[in-house]
């Protein structure tokens, strides 16, 4: 168990950016935790720290390596968990990309919860709104609803989205209600910078694509919200984000009858991961909470 005693202080020296705080957080003494790093590095060969006198700065192998060796202790305290805890006890370290408009709108909700019950696991989430693969970034869970799949990974489907454009009234009785996609080109166009600017549609002809200019682009849905319902463009956006202005009037949609693809979000998952107990448990509460549809 010596390596992974090692790996434990590597990882709290990183974390809390000395051996003093780390040795405080592992309740054991600086020169320990010294030693501890310095038996890890002299194992595999590599400096994994830069020391001075005043911070200790991790060296690129020691990034590089931070993400994996993390994954490694949360494994072994899986497993030692399953082995002599309770079912219902969870430990675990948990580090999850999640996109930012779905976390505030949905998620976060999801992942308090999550937390309350199970008080031992610690959570890292981190919002990107990019394809992640988490192999190589070291996440235990990607959450987003791009296509992109990577190698060793597992993608679970959690739900699919839907999709509209929607404007206020009184942009549309300013501007005119279009008729068919083609004429958003004359529109002011609100875009989700993530999916892009060129809007695709399935209509009684067929599929058909635009490339609209957009007035406002932002990777915050909330944001194109607040800018529809203030009468600045027709906007794209996710069902669940403007659900409660159509239902109020504040927005109304537009084009009905061309439907926008839907999409899928999914948690992508390492494979050496997906049978974590806390993965697989985090996982069974993000579909309870997201399904059928967004």
């Amino acid at each position: 168990m010596d390596t992974l005693t090692n790996l434990q202080a590597f990882l709290a020296s990183a974390e809390a950016g000395g051996f003093s705080a780390a040795a405080r957080k592992l309740h054991v003494s600086t020169s320990v935790v010294s030693k501890r790093v310095t038996q890890l590095e002299a194992q595999i060969g590599i400096a994994l720290f830069r020391r001075s006198t005043r911070q200790l700065r991790l060296t690129e192998a020691g990034q590089r390596y931070l993400h994996r060796a993390r994954g490694v202790v949360a494994d072994v305290g899986d497993l030692l968990a399953r082995m002599g805890e309770k079912d219902s006890d969870l430990v675990d370290h948990l580090r999850i990309k999640a996109p930012t408009s779905l976390t505030i709108a949905r998620l976060a909700d999801v992942f308090s919860a999550f937390q309350t019950q199970n008080p031992r696991l610690k959570l890292e989430i981190v919002l990107i709104d990019r394809p992640v693969d988490p192999v190589t970034e070291g996440f235990d869970i990607a959450i987003g609803a791009f296509p992109h799949s990577f190698g060793g990974v597992v993608d679970e489907p959690l739900c699919s989205l839907k999709r509209l454009l929607c404007a206020s009234p009184a942009y549309l009785a300013e501007h005119g209600v279009p008729r068919h996609p083609r004429e958003l080109v004359d529109h002011q166009c609100l875009s989700f910078l993530p999916t892009g600017s060129e809007w695709t549609f399935d209509g009684p002809r067929g599929r058909t694509s635009i490339q609209v200019r957009p007035l406002l682009s932002s990777n915050e849905g909330h944001v194109l919200v607040k800018s529809a319902i203030a009468g600045n463009g027709i906007a794209l956006l996710s069902h669940y984000l403007v659900a409660d202005a159509l239902g109020s009037g504040t927005l109304q949609a537009v084009l009905p009858d061309f439907v926008i693809p839907e999409l899928w979000v999914k948690a992508a998952i390492p494979e050496r991961r997906v049978n974590a107990a806390a993965v697989q448990a985090l996982l069974q509460q993000l579909k309870r909470a997201l399904a059928p549809a967004l």
